[in-house]
């Protein structure tokens, strides 16, 4: 039986590591023809070395020129592309006070810039294929957190251009979003760092949340799967909490 997303050329960034690697290991299963995007080349041969048909270019989403390289990529392997899926991010962590300019400003170019440079590139045969998009946010965008002023503004600002885009591009371009809680990869463990306990944040985080546990990178793959297919073809402009209930608690 074929895969839900069968033949579908999708690129994937921050592909190499967390919710990304998650997401590119379902898509692939489910059938995609993968770029993937990472700055560590040794884990993005890894996985095309794991996948049917994908290949890794590694580079830093930060910087128009890589990002217009991924859609040159995509079409001069694949012929296409029909799906964005957007995960690449930085902490910057700091207040407002001690955060380097030179830090809020790359935060802000990884999370945010590099969805707008992208797009930008991508979006006219996303137009062809009638594909869709799917930028990884978090409940950042509506939750803030001590010591993540970059992190939290990017996510927010995030939200805003995806809506944006949503009524710009319809009907031919779906654009959603994702905003995850406490979810259990590196990023967030990193995270800990800008809490008060960082000892014990992991575990304060998962006892804040109605399910009592952190989340993995395979819950957040498998709604991916959802809004990226045909079975979500009614849905654009929308930001789908998965948090294990932490924005309710």
């Amino acid at each position: 039986m074929a895969g839900k997303l069968e033949n579908k050329v999708c690129i994937v960034t921050g592909a190499t590591s967390g919710m990304g690697k998650a997401i590119a290991e379902i898509f692939s299963k489910e059938g995609a023809k993968l770029v993937l995007s990472g700055r560590n080349r040794d884990r993005g041969k890894a996985l095309t070395d794991q996948f049917g048909e994908a290949i890794f270019l590694p580079g830093d989403v930060s910087t128009p020129q890589y990002n217009e390289l991924l859609v040159e990529e995509a079409i001069r392997s694949f012929g296409g592309i029909d799906i964005l899926s957007l995960n690449a991010g930085i902490l910057g962590l700091g207040n407002v006070i001690s955060l380097p300019i030179e830090k809020w400003h790359k935060t802000l170019d990884t999370n945010l810039s590099a969805i707008f440079y992208i797009s930008k590139y991508a979006i006219p045969y996303l137009q062809k294929s009638e594909g869709n998009m799917l930028i990884n946010a978090s409940i950042a965008a509506f939750k803030s957190f001590p010591n993540h002023p970059a992190y939290c503004a990017s996510k927010s600002a995030s939200l805003a251009l995806m809506k944006q885009m949503a009524v710009e591009y319809g009907p031919k371009i779906r654009v959603n979003a994702i905003c995850p809680g406490p979810v259990d990869t590196p990023l967030l463990q990193r995270s800990a760092k800008a809490f008060k306990n960082p000892e014990s944040a992991l575990q304060d985080a998962s006892d804040a949340t109605l399910m009592k546990r952190l989340g993995t990178p395979l819950d957040i793959a498998k709604l991916a799967l959802f809004l990226v297919s045909e079975e979500a073809s009614w849905m654009t402009g929308t930001a789908v909490t998965i948090d294990g209930g932490i924005i309710n608690a």
